[in-house]
């Protein structure tokens, strides 16, 4: 194993675009597997935060292979989503699987850098983002952006993997997660590395309150967090 995979270095985003696009083909079963499905009903979970918006298009941040902006299309049939993501790996397969489905025809899938978004302020009703925050090179800038264009009463919505707290629980799932999930990634995606940045990319993110305190330090408003799947995911949810 490279030392690469224990530190992204200086150059986090390219590091993280590189990996998850060599991943994107193999990102929807791996995600699957690891989560034994549970992955869509989190999803489903932050899209239905977004019911009480203003009117205005959504924006979907690191849409990846495009679950979660598939989401709020369900739940806002009538709305424009925009699924934005830096990887064109994982654009292609989002695009693939739209292709495919032809359900979603109000969703418009751009390439797009989390830390310099190509949008006029206040221009969603809301902004999203699943598994987005801990790879970001700059946590409190990513945050500013979201709040940026969001307009006032809209929401900021992100899903992101916690290290898990619960006792007796805890021991097994860091085993999992440390152990195992990596031995799935190499044999299923053939990257063990991208599957051993994940949970340390975990074990390095912030807590929660934390993150909630970010989010308040940004300008959001009305800020709390829910735990899902016992722990090992956090749902952060503020007012801009």
């Amino acid at each position: 194993m490279s030392a690469r995979a224990h530190d992204p270095g200086t150059d986090k985003a390219r590091y993280v675009s590189d990996m998850f696009t060599r991943i994107a083909g193999r990102y929807d079963l791996m995600n699957g597997l690891m989560t034994l499905g549970m992955h869509h009903g989190w999803r489903r979970v932050a899209a239905r935060e977004t019911i009480p918006i203003p009117e205005g298009p959504v924006l979907d941040l690191a849409t990846g292979t495009a679950d979660l902006a598939l989401e709020l299309c369900e739940v806002h049939p009538h709305r424009e989503v925009v699924g934005a993501d830096f990887s064109l790996g994982m654009l292609r397969v989002a695009a693939e699987k739209l292709a495919r489905g032809g359900t979603a025809r109000h969703l418009r899938l751009i390439a797009a850098d989390a830390l310099a978004l190509p949008f006029e302020d206040r221009c969603f009703a809301g902004v999203t983002s699943a598994f987005l925050l801990r790879n970001l090179a700059d946590l409190r800038a990513g945050l500013a952006e979201m709040k940026r264009v969001t307009r006032p009463g809209g929401r900021v919505i992100a899903l992101e993997i916690t290290q898990m707290t619960v006792i007796g629980f805890a021991p097994v799932f860091n085993f999992y997660f440390h152990r195992v999930v990596p031995a799935i990634g190499r044999l299923v995606a053939r990257d063990r590395e991208a599957y051993t940045y994940l949970p340390e990319s975990v074990d390095r993110f912030v807590a929660p309150p934390e993150l909630a305190r970010l989010m308040e330090a940004v300008g959001l408003r009305g800020v709390r967090f829910r735990r899902l799947g016992m722990g090992s995911v956090t749902l952060h949810i503020g007012i801009a």
